[in-house]
């Protein structure tokens, strides 16, 4: 039995998740609520089980949530929320960014202490079912970058919360065409029409970076040929959403990796880069060996 206790108390939870809510558009002098809501965020977010997984300490997925409260008014608030993750490169002390997503429709109900539970038969909280909503997609990224498609079950997960808060009022859930909404987000991930993404992702992170630190040149081959994958995903989606989720957390990184060490051809990168992601020219620009 103690035996038993012991295992239940070393096992950890799969996120580490630093979350930090900002209340300066609002002009609230009184801070104790917004200190209270991020508090309970972080014990929602990282003491919650969310798989069935068994975590390790340092399997745990790093990432940071940002709250920007743009309106509040009794119980009522309207926020952005901008989520970032991580996950560390084998071999190295370096994390690499996964995910950089600003999510502008975030407005949900709280009061100060009421217990925050994620249930996945229902939808009862906007602010619950958001969250909840990131940390899947979050786990789901993180399992794509080391295993092909290994994100599926999070995806699925994610899919069910956007399935259940389609009946309510709150924005940011709804399928509009055109529009980012977190519809979009997870239905493109499970789509076969984006199915380069995925690998581009895992050929990034398991095949390139991963393998940085014993061979270089070989790293830096694979990742240029994940980046040529996008061209056939815009060939097909010519504004594919995930090319711009991917390219917001790559960029720099990107620019730092082919600018450094042994040479690749850097005029098809670039020529490549600016074809699939020309938001990001600039940085492409100052590319140099």
């Amino acid at each position: 039995m103690l035996f038993l206790m012991g295992c239940i108390f070393t096992t950890a939870q799969e996120m580490n998740v630093v979350v930090t809510v900002n209340s300066d558009q609002v002009g609230q002098t009184n801070q104790q609520i917004f200190r209270t809501l991020e508090r309970s965020l972080s014990d929602f977010i990282n003491k919650s089980k969310w798989t069935d997984r068994v975590y390790e300490e340092n399997e745990r997925v790093n990432a940071q949530m940002f709250i920007t409260v743009t309106q509040y008014e009794s119980d009522r608030f309207e926020a952005n929320l901008q989520v970032q993750s991580s996950r560390p490169v084998y071999n190295t002390s370096y994390e690499t960014a996964v995910f950089n997503y600003k999510d502008n429709d975030f407005d949900f109900q709280y009061q100060e202490f009421e217990p925050l539970v994620y249930n996945p038969n229902s939808f009862d909280s906007n602010l619950v079912g958001v969250i909840a909503y990131y940390v899947y997609i979050i786990l789901g990224l993180d399992s794509d970058t080391f295993a092909l498609q290994g994100g599926d079950e999070y995806y699925r997960l994610a899919q069910n919360i956007v399935t259940q808060a389609q009946g309510t009022n709150f924005s940011g859930w709804a399928q509009e065409t055109g529009e980012r909404t977190r519809f979009e987000l997870v239905d493109n991930l499970l789509s076969n029409t984006f199915r380069e993404y995925r690998i581009a992702m895992y050929n990034y992170h398991r095949k390139g970076l991963d393998v940085l630190a014993d061979n270089n040149s070989t790293g830096k081959q694979v990742i240029a040929g994940s980046l040529r994958l996008f061209e056939t995903l815009i060939k097909r989606r010519p504004n594919a959403f995930l090319i711009q989720t991917f390219f917001d957390a790559k960029a720099e990184e990107i620019q730092n990796i082919f600018s450094d060490g042994p040479k690749v051809d850097i005029v098809k990168l670039k020529e490549n880069l600016n074809r699939v992601a020309p938001f990001y020219s600039s940085i492409w620009n100052e590319i140099t060996y």
